[in-house]
């Protein structure tokens, strides 16, 4: 993708979750939010989203007060507004209602000097899937260095 610079990624996220679909979204931030965010100054961990009276809300997400701010600073973890097409959220919403699905941000990136979310619909894992994954990295992993060492000579 050309113009886009990634924030955040929510790793946890996809260890937690199968990412069925993803969507783009806005985000409605203060002046002083952007500014933390350019810094780096945020963390996606345990942030979910919820349509709540027909417009989509992220929540805890810790976005940390601008140093350089006045008294008049946000506060860190307060619920934030998805901008969203009406249609997108009744199908996201229509989605939700479906026992086991969830919405959970998994990016953060600017894209043209805006900031926007990719939101997953996302079905949560069992423990043992999370087992098996973690076991099928590690193996890839002693392969790809079995592969390399054998490369060297």
């Amino acid at each position: 993708m050309q113009g886009v610079k990634i924030i955040a990624t929510n790793k946890k996220a996809y260890h937690d979750y199968y990412i069925e679909d993803t969507i783009e979204a806005g985000i409605v931030l203060v002046g002083s939010e952007v500014k933390s965010i350019r810094l780096g100054q945020l963390n996606m961990k345990d942030t979910y989203c919820l349509v709540r009276e027909g417009e989509m809300q992220i929540i805890n997400l810790h976005i940390s007060s601008y140093e350089k701010g006045s008294f008049f600073n946000e506060e860190p973890r307060r619920m934030r507004k998805l901008l969203l097409h009406k249609s997108e959220i009744n199908k996201l919403r229509s989605k939700v209602e479906i026992k086991g699905y969830t919405l959970v941000p998994t990016k953060m990136y600017f894209k043209q000097g805006l900031v926007k979310v990719e939101i997953g619909l996302a079905k949560g894992k069992e423990l043992h899937d999370k087992r098996h994954v973690l076991q099928e990295k590690q193996q890839k992993r002693s392969l790809d260095r079995e592969i390399r060492d054998l490369n060297k000579y």
